[in-house]
């Protein structure tokens, strides 16, 4: 295994029963390997899990719109890490036994949602991520976000 270096934090857990729609918060997730996050819609999909750092939500919160976790549909918020400046294959050890891949970055949206129709722009398919879970466990509001590297 690569040796750890940069971290951050998860500041939220989002889920949500339909795809493309606002997730609602809690305070702990189970990730489920080659699965995603039980009980989000795109568990078992091919985009297993969406992360999206804070400071990208904090762009569009610049513009004047009052957004907060999980309105761009990203099922972990992430602080103290530019997710989107990870090459594809990077895995990220999430709290103490999570363990996740990053297959894609960004995505095409088709229909235009609620954030850019307001402002005119929305960070989520440039700057967010999907991931495959390799490891599943627990994670929580507040644990570890580390860059384990290149697996």
């Amino acid at each position: 295994m690569a040796h750890k270096s940069i971290s951050g934090s998860i500041v939220s857990i989002n889920t949500g029963s339909k795809k493309g729609e606002k997730k609602e918060t809690a305070e702990r997730g189970l990730l489920v390997p080659g699965s995603g996050l039980k009980g989000d819609a795109h568990c078992g999909t091919e985009r297993q899990v969406s992360l999206l750092a804070v400071e990208s939500i904090d762009k569009i919160r610049r513009k004047g719109l009052e957004v907060g976790y999980g309105d761009f549909a990203e099922n972990i918020t992430t602080r103290g890490i530019n997710l989107c400046d990870l090459p594809l294959g990077t895995t990220l050890q999430l709290g103490r036994e999570a363990m996740v891949r990053i297959t894609q970055i960004g995505k095409i949206c088709h229909d235009r949602c609620w954030i850019f129709a307001t402002v005119g722009d929305c960070v989520m398919p440039r700057e967010g991520v999907f991931a495959e879970v390799l490891q599943g466990g627990e994670i929580a509001v507040g644990d570890e976000v580390t860059i384990l590297g290149e697996l």
